[in-house]
């Protein structure tokens, strides 16, 4: 059989059927032949087909409970079928159509209009295929476009707090070491399952994006903020979700509601006085809660006008006071674990991962206060 050439499964419990075919194919697909619905199934197991025409009625199983069976299956889903069969009613065809078949053929079928139908339903189902493929790549367009939008209107942000150039960079690698120990673990299963971590770490650019909206003479005050002062400044995480939910407009994409919750929760408190909202343990989403630990990590080891630098020991010392009060006591086992191989700190570039941490963090769903 030529390589190059379509390839067309015939399922016929009757031996004439299959010859007459055969007959009619040859020389313009790869026919195979299969005697049975089981012995199709069989057959798929190495050779995926571009068309199945498919016999109704069959011992065994029939052509409508199998198309079902293929319909269910992920790997045979997408072949298309054609029905063939002596019966020719419009219930029947209807049947047919209505479990998936793209065609039905009456027996005794003419050589040369079964060509033509296969003909006509390969070239519909390459039509779909190449849609589907440019779709794709105009989806990969929007999103690159998308990403390189949000890392603009991140850098907008360091340029005008530019005290904390680079902070949005390290964060993000911050998290995604975080997000990865998470799931090795198994810590809060349930809630990452179904996430992009790759969106996470995109959506976390935008989480100080409310500084954009604070009054310069706040935001680059080469000094300690008064009382009135901070209360401004902390308007950033309730300016910065508004923002964000303008950038969602009319679709809730995935990405942009991360973005959202980190913007308005990452100065929440699991003991329920961080702000803006004061909300406590898993009140706070857990996208806030772990931007917590990579937030104040880079703000302890980054210099300030009205600060100097700690270094990498003192900064996770400081945080891991924050036990069960600023951040959260189980996330912390995954920080503390992890975070002398974090990237970035401030005597260290280049690290040895070293031995793989003793697993401590608790079972999905076990994470609650006073533990």
């Amino acid at each position: 059989m030529a390589d190059n050439l379509k390839k067309i499964l015939l399922v016929d419990d009757n031996r004439t059927n299959l010859n007459d075919g055969q007959a009619a194919l040859s020389g313009h697909y790869a026919v195979y032949l299969a005697p049975s619905a089981p012995k199709m199934f069989n057959l798929l197991n190495r050779v995926i087909p571009d068309l199945i025409l498919l016999d109704v009625e069959m011992p065994e199983i029939g052509g409508y409970e199998a198309i079902k069976i293929l319909k269910a299956d992920d790997r045979t889903a997408h072949i298309p079928v054609i029905f063939l069969t002596a019966k020719n009613s419009i219930e029947n065809e209807l049947e047919g159509l209505t479990l998936g078949a793209v065609d039905y053929i009456t027996k005794p079928f003419s050589h040369p209009l079964l060509l033509k139908r296969i003909e006509r339903h390969l070239k519909l189902e390459d039509y779909h295929h190449n849609l589907q493929s440019m779709v794709d790549e105009k989806t990969s367009v929007i999103l690159d476009l998308q990403a390189a939008v949000f890392e603009l209107l991140a850098e907008v942000v360091e340029y005008r707090d530019d005290v904390t150039g680079g902070h949005v960079a390290r964060t993000q690698r911050y998290i995604g070491l975080m997000l990865e120990e998470m799931r090795r673990r198994g810590l809060y299963s349930d809630q990452i399952e179904g996430w992009d971590f790759t969106l996470i770490q995109l959506s976390s650019q935008l989480h100080d994006l409310g500084k954009v909206a604070i009054r310069d003479s706040i935001l680059l005050k080469p000094g300690r903020l008064t009382a009135e002062e901070f209360e401004e400044m902390k308007k950033h995480t309730t300016l910065g979700a508004k923002i964000i939910a303008r950038i969602e407009g009319a679709k809730d994409r995935a990405f942009v509601a991360h973005a959202k919750l980190m913007a308005r929760s990452h100065h929440e408190r699991w003991d329920g006085k961080g702000y803006p909202d004061g909300l406590r343990e898993e009140e706070v989403p857990l996208e806030g809660r772990i931007m917590a630990f990579a937030d104040v990590y880079d703000a302890l080891i980054s210099q300030r006008p009205y600060k100097s630098s700690s270094t990498h020991e003192e900064a996770v010392e400081i945080i891991s006071q924050g036990r069960g009060t600023q951040f959260d006591p189980f996330l912390m086992d995954i920080f503390l674990s992890i975070v002398d191989f974090w990237p970035d700190r401030p005597e260290l570039r280049v690290v040895d991962a070293g031995p793989e941490p003793t697993p401590v963090a608790p079972a999905a769903g076990e994470a609650k206060s006073g533990s």
